[in-house]
Parts: C-alpha cells; structure tokens; sequence
C-alpha cells in the first residue's frame, strides 16, 4: 500500500497554524478549528467534513453567525446561507533571488502595539484591507508608518503555518496612496519573517488585478487558486436539532 502524500501547510494554512505555531490560539470542537472571534475570522474544517463536523462548527459559532471557510470548495449543508463567496490566489515570495526587490528594513517603520490597535481599527474601517479584529495584532509583528503623528499605513503577520507566515493587513491612508509606502511595509515584514528562517505569503482576491501586480513585482509567485467563503450558521440542524444539542 503506497503511503499517502503528506498535505502542504499551505493547502491549509488556518488548520497548519493552529495545530503549528498558533496551537495557543485554538478553539476545538471534535475535528473543527477556529481562533477566538475576536483574533480572526479563519475556521478550519477538515478534509472531508461529514454532517458531525457540521454540526461542530455550528456549537462553535452559534445559531445566527456568520463564520468565515476559506479555501472550502465544497456545497453547505442544507438550511446554511452562504453569505460571500470570492476567488482568491495564494502567493508565496520563496527567495531574494533578484527577481524584485529584496526584503528589508524600513527606517520609517515603527512596531505597532496594544495602544496603537484603536488607529489600525479605524485605517482597516477606511481603507478595507479584510479581516483586522481587536486581538488580531497577537498574531504576529505589525508594522506602521506615521506622518504627522496619525498612522497612515500599515502590514503584519496573520496566519502562521510552520515554516511560513502570511503577510496581512496591507493598507494605506487614501491620502498617502502613491508613494510606495504599502511596498516598503511589505517588504520590511517579510525581512522580520525571513529573519525568523520561515518565508513569506499572503492571499488576495483573484479579481484585485492591481494588488496582484505589486506583489508580483515584489517577488511573490502564484501557488495556489483558493476560495474566500463565509456562511450563516442556521438555527436548527438538517435533522431538526437545535444548534449545539448532542
């Protein structure tokens, strides 16, 4: 019998973090993963999710939640209201090897805190960069750019799998868009994570035809097409179990 194939943490970046390097970080229900709602977002089902899974997922969210299953390509149960739905790209940054600019530290660049977390708020509510949460700056080094004393651009650490770690939260001020600040921040955080012996990633959505370009530009390589998926957990079960019951 051949011995399977063992699965690439980037295949499912959320399930390697959280059993990896943000094991701290997990909340468990049978097979079913997910970090605290105010971390992030990312919920990680396994390969083959059946309806026990399900129904895990449900205890753990709540009737009513909506709950976030990137890279999940498969139908949800009946009675589950798929709330978004987008193509995404995975792109990796495997090496400084003089196709774009090298990772480095960025003299402007200043480590963002606890205190610093309701301005980064506020310029994710601007700006949109995705999921940036009250706790999420735990997940890793954020980096930011102030003028004038205001933050105006900022880019961190979010998923960690073993041996990689995702770039996230790449946004700058509408006013200070065109001087190359969200370049600089993306390269000065992958300095920190090649510092650390692990390589840089991050995702975006297929369609951000713009954002693709940078980061090409930058170094970063196309591994994987994925799926940006949320669902709205019902209030009863397919077999007419209230959510989180047996």
């Amino acid at each position: 019998m051949s011995t399977p194939t063992p699965r690439h943490p980037l295949d499912r970046p959320a399930f390697a973090a959280l059993t990896g390097p943000h094991a701290r970080f997990a909340e468990r229900r049978g097979r079913v993963l997910r970090y605290p709602v105010d971390v992030s977002p990312w919920l990680a089902l396994p390969d083959d999710p059946g309806p026990a899974d399900w129904a895990d997922v449900a205890a753990l969210a709540g009737p009513g939640q909506e709950i976030a299953l990137p890279g999940f390509r498969g139908a949800v149960p009946d009675g589950w209201e798929v709330t978004f739905s987008v193509d995404g790209v995975q792109l990796v940054h495997y090496g400084d090897d003089g196709d774009g600019p090298a990772a480095a530290p960025d003299p402007e660049a200043v480590r963002l805190g606890p205190a610093d977390v309701p301005e980064m708020l506020d310029l994710v509510e601007r700006t949109r960069p995705g999921p940036f949460l009250p706790r999420t700056i735990e997940l890793g080094t954020y980096l930011g750019i102030r003028r004038g004393g205001a933050l105006v651009a900022m880019a961190g650490e979010r998923l960690r799998p073993p041996g990689f770690t995702e770039i996230s939260a790449v946004c700058t001020d509408p006013g200070f868009r065109g001087e190359g600040l969200a370049t600089r921040l993306i390269l000065a955080v992958a300095f920190g994570i090649r510092e650390r012996g692990e390589t840089p990633f991050l995702h975006t959505g297929a369609g951000n035809t713009g954002a693709i370009r940078l980061y090409e530009s930058l170094g970063f390589r196309l591994r994987l097409r994925t799926r940006f998926l949320s669902a709205r957990v019902p209030e009863r079960l397919g077999d007419g179990r209230p959510v989180g019951v047996g």
